[in-house]
């Protein structure tokens, strides 16, 4: 296995196919979250261990209990029941050790177990037909792309805070316009990736 295709599929899933800005997926965290620079890194940070450890445990799940019994229809029960046990086991990690984030996320953390994001990359990397190493990396990239978008849109809020707008504008209009903006800004990351890794 190169390592430049590892590489590409990782700096994929952060820039070109960033799945809150360019297939929104996960949109509910990062439009709930993004207020406050170290509420978005730290659910950035917890999304991405959990999908880590989602498609470390989906991905045999899939191949070798689901695929070889038949029971490829039970992919996405058995994937969201894994996702909540994990999500589970977070929230449990961050009360213990990390109170003051968890207090911070709020309801924010369990709803990871119905965020998209989780659940598509785990059904992706599978219909992607991506190896475990690839799956990993797949998900790490997408994990990382997913902080990347909750910090920098954290950024762009307090921005648009701290300027006037209309009153029509105000609160979620304005979010959503700004959150537009940044995401056709990734669209211009298509083909540096290619052109940089000479693929």
């Amino acid at each position: 296995m190169e390592i430049k295709a590892l590489i590409y599929i990782l700096l994929t899933g952060i820039f070109v196919n960033n799945y809150v800005l360019q297939k929104f997926l996960g949109i509910c965290p990062f439009l709930g979250v993004s207020k406050k620079f170290d509420q978005a890194s730290g659910m950035g940070i917890a999304v991405t261990f959990v999908m880590l450890c989602a498609t470390a445990v989906t991905w045999p799940i899939q191949k070798y209990v689901l695929d070889a019994n038949g029971l490829g229809y039970l992919q996405t029960i058995v994937f969201i029941l894994v996702i909540a046990a994990l999500v589970q086991f977070v929230e449990i990690v961050l009360k213990k050790f990390i109170p003051a984030l968890h207090k911070s996320l709020g309801v924010y953390l369990p709803l990871i177990t119905t965020n998209c994001a989780v659940l598509g990359v785990a059904i992706n990397n599978i219909t992607d037909g991506f190896n475990f190493i690839e799956s990993m990396f797949s998900s790490l990239g997408v994990g990382l792309g997913f902080m990347l978008a909750m910090v920098l849109f954290a950024g762009v809020r307090s921005r648009i805070e701290n300027c006037p707008s209309p009153k029509a504008m105000q609160g979620l209009p304005i979010t959503l316009i700004a959150a537009s903006i940044v995401s056709l800004a990734f669209f211009g990351f298509a083909g540096v990736i290619e052109n940089l890794l000479g693929m």
